[in-house]
């Protein structure tokens, strides 16, 4: 046992670096893929650009059409990686996929950081109000209003401009849902996305207040200096040559290249909002039960591995060992746990370690459990009597034997309701998992609500899944208490 404390040391250390080592490297600008696929980021939850199509269960939408008639172009094989707006640079640094086909604004700012292709689509900048709201007329009357935008596009730096304060959103139609609500004052976005909304729900409590006056064009964004501007450009200058733009414009947008009004009477393909969550029970299951629990159990079951030596490091009278225990511990519980998996999925691969999505989600998760369960281990086993200790070597147990025999039964009954407790909230936190591509539970539901724009049913649904998990998990803990009852002296 006197190899412990090395053992603790060597383990922390390890622990500690593949957390820490994602920082100060700059990303490579890359070349163009060699090979014959070409990696496409979208989101897969921005109807009708790019969602799942309820029917077909496949990838559809404008920008998806267009990426495929790109790579037909090309004559490339296009594979398509759904992440959300807000990693999806993120993850395109970390040469996550080639290209971002996700109605991408072509900006003086973007241009300098990323190489921006020729526009696909065009639209205007328009501010949309309630029908009954007729206080703004202009980009001037947005000063001291609220502005809905998700907080890292074009449209929240032009509301900042005008004096506005931005709430981020996800999403256009969490937007239009939070100005329906009057938490919003207006949403400044593409008239394309009105419009395109417009002809799914036929929304009459929503109007275009005002237009911005300039031109909003979206084109594919790559990495800087990528060598695919030249390909990308003769591609779509082709789709526009011979229509093929035009008719996905039509198919999609029902409307014409520069946003124009939807064309009237168009089917909206509705279904009831029962028929929609009986539609996604099962896959909303099947997310569960194939990656949101796995997930949660291979996390925590590795987390308290970690935990164990942790805390038996912050017990050793080795100081260093003590110490770094210690900064473990700090570390883990003074960053937030998004910033965890970002900087193992997205951080790492600029230094050469490119985790897949799931085994990253695992790493990080386990280092965090392992970080919280530590503390809760190690006060458990500083709460039985020292009588105990001493009693175990009356016996000739040595200090390995005393802790597995005598202790840790004892410490176990202690420590299962707060590690249970972290333990459901683990089940919670792996909807973060969405962040860095893994399609679990959440996920799952966003990707079913984007195409009819259902998100609070579906969501709904998703958080009954997790409610009944966690119940599970209760009854669980509940026996497990019962059992360990045994151990505990009276």
């Amino acid at each position: 046992m006197r190899h412990l404390p090395r053992a603790a040391l060597l383990t922390i250390v390890l622990i500690a670096a593949v957390l820490l080592g994602g920082c100060g490297s700059k990303p490579g600008g890359g070349g163009p893929p060699t090979s014959g696929v070409l990696r496409v980021g979208t989101e897969g939850t921005y109807a009708p650009f790019s969602f799942q199509d309820p029917t077909t269960g496949q990838l559809a939408g404008y920008d998806v059409d267009v990426a495929n008639a790109v790579g037909q172009k090309l004559g490339k094989k296009v594979e398509f990686v759904q992440t959300p707006w807000d990693s999806i640079f993120a993850a395109l640094e970390a040469n996550r996929f080639d290209v971002v086909a996700n109605e991408v604004t072509i900006t003086p700012e973007r241009q300098s950081k990323y190489d921006l292709s020729e526009p696909y689509s065009v639209g205007e900048g328009v501010i949309i109000t309630r029908a009954d709201d007729d206080s703004i007329t202009s980009l001037d009357d947005l000063k001291g209003k609220t502005v809905g935008a998700s907080i890292t596009s074009n449209w929240a730096q032009i509301s900042r401009d005008a004096g506005a304060t931005v709430a981020p959103v996800e999403g256009f139609t969490q937007a239009i849902t939070l100005l329906n609500q009057g938490r919003v004052d207006a949403v400044v976005n593409d008239s394309i996305a009105f419009h395109a909304y417009q002809a799914e729900t036929n929304n009459q409590s929503v109007k275009i207040g005002a237009t911005i006056g300039e031109k909003s064009e979206q084109g594919f964004a790559a990495r800087k200096n990528s060598g695919l501007l030249p390909v990308l450009n003769r591609a779509i200058d082709e789709l526009k040559t011979d229509g093929t733009l035009a008719a996905i414009s039509q198919k999609y947008l029902k409307a014409n290249p520069i946003g124009g009004p939807a064309s009237n009477g168009a089917d909206t393909g509705y279904r009831s909002v029962w028929r929609l969550i009986g539609e996604n029970l099962w896959p909303l299951a099947e997310a569960a039960i194939t990656v949101t629990v796995p997930l949660t159990v291979i996390s925590f079951v590795i987390g308290l591995v970690i935990a164990l030596v942790v805390a038996l490091g912050r017990l050793s009278r080795n100081a260093v060992v003590s110490n770094v225990a210690r900064f473990y511990i700090s570390t883990i519980r003074g960053t937030p746990l998004l910033v965890q998996l970002f900087i193992i999925f997205y951080a790492l691969p600029q230094i050469g370690v490119k985790l897949d999505p799931f085994l990253a989600a695992v790493i990080a998760f386990s280092l965090n459990v392992g970080g919280y369960a530590a503390e809760i281990i190690r006060s458990a086993i500083q709460s039985i009597p020292i009588g105990q200790w001493e009693a175990a070597e009356t016996i000739g147990y040595n200090y390995a034997g005393a802790l597995r025999r005598i202790i840790l039964p004892q410490a176990a009954r202690v420590a299962v309701p707060p590690l249970s407790n972290t333990l459901i909230s683990l089940v919670k936190d792996t909807s973060l998992a969405s962040t860095i591509l893994v399609t679990e539970l959440l996920r799952t539901a966003q990707v079913a609500a984007a195409p009819t724009f259902e998100f609070f049913a579906l969501y709904g649904t998703a958080a009954a899944y997790y409610w009944i998990i966690c119940l599970v998990l209760s009854f669980g803990q509940s026996r497990l208490e019962h059992r360990l009852e045994r151990y505990v002296v009276r």
